[in-house]
């Protein structure tokens, strides 16, 4: 089989692997070597379902001697299979690279004959672009569950970013569609990339702190960071039945406890026929949406995953999680913008991080009004009901009460414009041939 029938195989076979993020560190070039990683730059361009194009997003293998439930990929189905050479995919990479196709590479893979032997496969390749061709750009590559200790620690000086996915938010489910894997080889590379991060880091400062006293003796020649652009992991939303409020309490503890940088949700897509899997089809894709709108909050905003949700255990899909917390404790609003504390601010809908920042900045220079809250890009058509401008309400006209804010505030999510866009299931990715 040539290279580009492999492709065509292991390119479509990794749609399912959400992989749409930046890359979360800055890279310099250097001479004689190839490209560099710029931490907002790798995802700059999207697929018309929101998938990012500038990351070559490809499988090392569909080959898997695992029956998991859900997955095209399973060894029960029959589909064709492919699986490339270290060097094919390397070469690959670089081609791309050299004519401008793509900033970057996000592999993932079945599990061919073993997690070690497959893992070892995957390292060669990595191997290949650092040392011989010099590759300086970003890569996110997938540990296998089940790999030994001292592979991902091999795997950790090569790639950018190292993701362990979860499958599914509980154990019950996983021995229930993935029977062959168990939740300790998830979690135990999960906490080895943590650890050996936080040792990378550590050994970093107090090498940088003695350089400043014994700058004679420093080496011009540096190793690679593990993982500098740290670790993710993804979770299958709706093929089991956990709740939403499972699973922002597993993503919270995980962020907590493994130091992660994001944790993806995918919604779940029929492919198989399974008597294990739903038999209502794919999950509604505002769900996933809303979760992700509810991770962004603890991620960004101080929000607890508990007061997220309240008393629900499912997030509302005709509001988004900020403005549904607002309305259960209109007791803390209207808040008087300028007086208001940064805390106070990042928690009314239509105030971000940045826009709270903006606010506070502006009003040690003079007292905000309308006007002033409109240049800086404040998006009062949600926020005029949170908030006061020199004692003024700006949500006149409106009663402030939870069922007339709710009018106002709820609305569809609009699909193609948030994420993979809603209430439809994914034709597919973009192709390479157009």
């Amino acid at each position: 089989m040539d290279t580009e029938s492999k492709l065509r195989i292991l390119a479509d076979a990794a749609k399912y692997d959400v992989a749409c993020t930046s890359s979360g560190l800055d890279r310099q070039a250097q001479p004689g070597k190839l490209g560099n990683a710029v931490s907002a730059g790798i995802c700059h361009s999207f697929s018309a379902d929101g998938r990012c194009i500038t990351l070559l997003k490809v499988l090392y293998t569909n080959a898997c001697v695992y029956d998991c439930a859900y997955c095209v990929n399973r060894r029960s189905n029959d589909v064709p299979r492919a699986v490339f050479d270290p060097r094919e995919l390397a070469d690959l990479v670089i081609a791309f690279y050299r004519r401008n196709y793509i900033e970057g590479l996000f592999l993932s893979s079945g599990v061919l004959v073993n997690p070690d032997y497959t893992s070892e496969l995957i390292m060669e390749s990595l191997r290949i672009l650092r040392e011989e061709y010099g590759f300086r750009g970003y890569i996110h590559a997938k540990a296998i569950p089940g790999s030994s200790p001292d592979l991902v620690a091999r795997l950790g000086l090569l790639a950018d970013r190292i993701s362990v996915n979860m499958e599914l938010p509980s154990r019950e489910s996983l021995a229930l569609l993935c029977p062959e894997k168990t939740k300790s080889s998830i979690i135990s590379p999960m906490r080895q990339i943590k650890e050996r991060i936080e040792e990378d880091k550590d050994a970093r400062s107090l090498a940088r702190k003695n350089a400043c006293y014994m700058a004679e003796r420093r080496s011009g020649k540096t190793s690679r960071a593990f993982a500098p652009a740290g670790q993710s992991t993804q979770m299958i939303i709706g093929a089991t039945p956990e709740s939403d409020r499972q699973i922002l309490m597993l993503s919270s503890a995980l962020y907590a406890s493994m130091a992660l940088k994001r944790v993806f949700f995918s919604a779940y897509l029929p492919v198989n026929e399974d008597a294990r899997l739903p038999s209502s089809g794919a999950v509604q894709l505002d769900r996933e949406h809303r979760l992700y709108q509810a991770d962004w909050l603890m991620r960004f905003y101080r929000f607890d995953a508990k007061e997220i949700l309240g008393g629900s255990s499912f997030l509302e899909t005709d509001l988004d999680p900020k403005a549904a917390w607002a309305l259960r404790h209109l007791e803390q609003f209207p808040i008087e913008v300028n007086t208001a504390r940064y805390e106070s601010l990042i928690r009314v809908p239509g105030i971000g991080v940045r826009s709270a920042k903006l606010i506070v900045r502006a009003r040690k220079a003079s007292s905000l009004g309308e006007c002033e809250l409109r240049k800086l890009g404040i998006a009062l058509k949600r926020a005029r009901y949170f908030i006061t401008c020199r004692g003024k309400y700006l949500g006149e006209g409106v009663e402030f009460a939870p069922e007339a804010l709710r009018a106002r505030l709820s609305a569809p999510i609009r699909s193609g414009n948030s994420g993979r866009g809603a209430n439809r299931a994914l034709e597919g990715q973009l192709s390479l041939w157009g």
